[in-house]
Order: structure tokens, then sequence, then C-alpha cells
């Protein structure tokens, strides 16, 4: 299945955009022309079409270069969909989104979210107790914790304070994206055993 996000702002790197169509050819961006009843058509005029860039990642001793989240051809498929215009500093940072306002999230070619609403239930695809991305995660420097579980909840601890936030997540390979209880939409990634997720850098 080929996704095509049409007439978006595209911001192919932070603070650099183009106006046109998106296409996302199995897990990368790109490819050919396929024809309409083979593709999934997404509505996006009005929307900005973002990388999910968790900024920490690259400032590791260890990165990937920093261009390879920039959404160009031959490039991971992995962006969200938002309406209206996106902040720079909040693609780097710390990309939260509101239901309302999240048209699609698309993680390695695969869709993820919808208008919103997740496209899967949380907790499956072969989640188990000894799943290495589960348990708990630890930023000593922030004092958060945060638990994940094999049902697909997640709960945080915050400077003591336990279940500062909870909510459900999805695992697709190295990414997660998350749907918090009090309602918006977060996403983070793994990388040389550690979860980077808006600014906290975690370790188990």
């Amino acid at each position: 299945m080929t996704l095509i996000v049409a007439d978006a702002t595209i911001h192919t790197s932070p603070g650099q955009t183009r106006r046109g169509d998106l296409q996302a050819s199995g897990a990368v961006i790109g490819g050919q022309e396929v024809p309409a009843d083979q593709s999934m058509l997404i509505e996006a005029a009005g929307c900005s079409v973002v990388p999910l860039l968790v900024d920490t990642v690259f400032e590791t001793a260890s990165p990937p270069a920093a261009e390879s989240f920039d959404l160009m051809a031959g490039h991971p498929a992995t962006f969200a969909v938002i309406r209206g215009t996106a902040d720079t500093s909040a693609i780097r940072n710390m990309l939260v989104v509101s239901p309302r306002d999240l048209v699609a999230v698309v993680v390695h070619g695969e869709l993820v979210v919808r208008q919103g609403q997740p496209v899967r239930p949380a907790g499956i695809d072969g989640l188990s107790a000894g799943d290495a991305r589960l348990g708990a995660w630890t930023d000593p420097r922030r004092d958060m914790t945060q638990y994940l579980t094999a049902d697909g909840r997640y709960s945080e601890t915050r400077s003591g304070r336990r279940n500062a936030y909870t909510g459900r997540f999805w695992l697709d390979e190295d990414r997660i994206t998350y749907l918090d209880d009090t309602g918006f939409w977060a996403f983070g990634q793994y990388h040389d055993g550690t979860l980077h997720h808006a600014g906290f850098v975690l370790q188990k």
C-alpha cells in the first residue's frame, strides 16, 4: 500500500518547507506513481507534514545523522500530519498534538493514527512482559520514570508524584506513539538502548 498526503505544507527539515504532495511507498518516502485503487489518499490542504524528530537522539554520543529525519526521497516514512501550521521549536523539542488536530501519524510507512484516532488497539503485535522496550525507564536528571506494560498502558512518576501522566502507547520497531488520558498525542524513539521522549533521555 502506498500513502499519498496531498496538498500539504511539508517540513522537509526543521525550518525548510515546500507545498505539495508526499508519497510513502512502503517504509520510505518516494517511489513510483501507483494507480489510485492501490493507494491511500490523505487530503491535507491547510495541514502541515512534520518529521517525528526526536532531537535528543542525535545529541547523544553515537547519533545517526540529523538529516536522516528529513522528509526526503529514500528516507524513512515516519511523520505526522497536523492541522494548521507547525512551530519549528515544537518539531525539534516536544511535538504534542491534540486529537482534533492530528490528521495522521505514519511510522515506517504504516498508518498508526488517522483523524485523531488509533487505527489498532494498544498492547498488541506480540507484546510480552519480556519485550526489551517495556519496563521502567528513568531519566534521573529530570526525576522522571516512565512505566510501559504489556497491556499497552503507560504511567509516569515525576518528582515523586505517581501517575502524573497515564495513557496508552503503540510500538512500531524503534518508535513509540503515546496517547495520554488527558487528551494529547506525543512521540518517542528507542536508540542505542535509550528511550528518547520530549526532551527526556531514559535508561532502564
